[in-house]
């Protein structure tokens, strides 16, 4: 698909919507696939890229990182309300009329 002269002109015209969606995945797999061929692939579509629009790709990674520091965020403060939570549940007496949520 990527040897595709015709695609590539229509990802390089739709560059400004198409990238942002597929830079992220594409970085993505460059750091975790474990096929080489797969890993080929996603660097020469990453290089293709960033050879069409530099600004917009080098735009696209910082934004991508800056996602991943902010989940990597958010994921801690989710397990330290956890632990809050847990530590607060083991300080309450266990009674027969426990409450159960369901789902």
């Amino acid at each position: 698909m990527w040897n595709n002269d015709h695609i590539i002109s229509l990802v390089a015209q739709n560059r400004q919507v198409i990238m942002p969606i597929i830079v992220p995945a594409l970085e993505q797999n460059g750091q975790n696939h474990w096929n080489h061929a797969v890993l080929n692939l996603t660097a020469n579509v990453m290089k293709m890229f960033s050879e069409m629009d530099e600004e917009l790709f080098s735009a696209c990674l910082t934004k991508c990182k800056e996602d991943e520091e902010n989940q990597a965020s958010m994921e801690e403060k989710r397990r330290l309300k956890w632990a809050k939570l847990e530590s607060a549940a083991a300080l309450q007496p266990v009674t027969g009329h426990t409450a159960v949520l369901v789902g």
